[in-house]
């Protein structure tokens, strides 16, 4: 088992990595609050995967155990969702004193983060994520959100979670696409922060696609660090540090919205927005073909996409505007400028946006 510490003074906490780790649960959240009411929210797909051992475990250690279930998939991360959640917690006379525990995917993590941000101005929230990209990315740093029609994670908040339990044994039970879409975010925190670490994705591209344990929890374990040392410098991303993470995302949330959310997974937005960025950053001077080359193999040797849908350009452009990043109406981009370094950038042309979509 592998232990993480994220210290952020009263916030602080710590993300515990292992396999067939589930069933510790209630013994996991009892160590860090006073256990008498938890809330478990899943969506219907993992409840009927892991809903059971966790509720179990719960039950074991608090007086009271409720479940909420919601339907799978990015449509969930709607204002009509969180308000119903918020009712079913008052009806069950949630309080101060409850914790929510969010066992899923981003999805599940991003929305029972925000509902517990939100509910009585704040309740305590576990994290059990059960998808990769959830596991590497979503689940650690605090940022909660939904969706707007026209912009993703346009409405949130900054909720550090009490803990997050990390099993990397219940990967075996996602879905191809699921999972592949989650080893984006891996990719990316290579190009991002760590050129060895992108190297040891190069060396071992059979043990990722096949689920090797030994591989996935090197790499969960290495991902969850680089992340959680951007976090400790920007937890609030103030000083512009953190939104080295968005690497490739500014494009990725333009094609989910115009898309509509849904038809492509996060992470496969993700690729084709990272493989824009290269793009974009080469046609600017600021790396060479080679990195751009050893992203795109990458990408595809995962069985990531790396092409561009047939969607409007001038729509895209649009959407990219409602960009968290934005400054003073203006676009801003993570670009590279070598492998394992990349770098806030503005005043960009939009001729030369446009020609990265192509």
């Amino acid at each position: 088992m592998a232990i993480i510490n994220v210290p952020l003074e009263s916030r602080a906490y710590e993300i515990l990595i292992g396999s067939g780790m589930l069933p510790m649960i209630g013994q996991f959240v009892s160590e860090r609050v006073k256990l008498t009411h938890a809330v478990i929210i899943t969506d219907e797909n993992v409840e009927a995967l892991h809903g059971e051992v966790v509720l179990q475990s719960l039950k074991a250690r608090a007086a009271r155990v409720d479940f909420l279930s919601i339907p799978p998939g990015e449509t969930s991360k709607s204002v009509d969702c969180a308000a119903a959640l918020w009712e079913k917690l008052l009806e069950y006379g949630t309080d101060r004193k409850s914790v929510i525990v969010a066992l899923g995917g981003g999805v599940v993590g991003d929305l029972a983060g925000f509902v517990a941000a939100t509910f009585t101005r704040g309740l305590n929230f576990i994290q059990i994520p059960t998808t990769l990209l959830a596991q590497v990315d979503s689940s650690v740093g605090g940022k909660t959100g939904i969706n707007l029609t026209a912009a993703k994670n346009m409405v949130g908040s900054f909720w550090q979670p009490r803990g997050v339990l990390i099993d990397t044994l219940v990967l075996k039970t996602q879905g191809e696409r699921d999972y592949r879409s989650g080893l984006a975010e891996v990719v990316k925190y290579g190009i991002i922060l760590d050129a060895e670490f992108f190297a040891y994705l190069e060396e071992h591209i059979a043990g990722l696609v096949e689920r090797d344990p030994t591989v996935l929890e090197y790499v969960v374990g290495r991902c969850c660090e680089l992340k959680a040392q951007v976090v400790i410098a920007d937890e609030r991303e103030e000083t512009g540090l953190r939104a080295v993470l968005n690497y490739g995302h500014t494009f990725a949330h333009a094609i989910e919205a115009v898309s509509g959310y849904g038809e492509l997974m996060h992470g496969e937005a993700v690729a084709i927005g990272m493989e824009c960025a290269a793009r974009l950053a080469l046609a600017l001077g600021r790396i060479d073909q080679d990195l751009v080359a050893r992203q795109h193999q990458l990408l595809a040797a995962l069985g990531l996409p790396t092409t561009l849908p047939d969607l409007d350009r001038t729509a895209l452009i649009q959407a990219m505007g409602h960009d968290k990043k934005v400054e003073h109406g203006k676009l801003r981009f993570v670009l590279p400028t070598r492998m394992g370094h990349v770098e806030l950038v503005g005043d960009i042309a939009e001729s030369d946006v446009r020609n990265a979509l192509k």
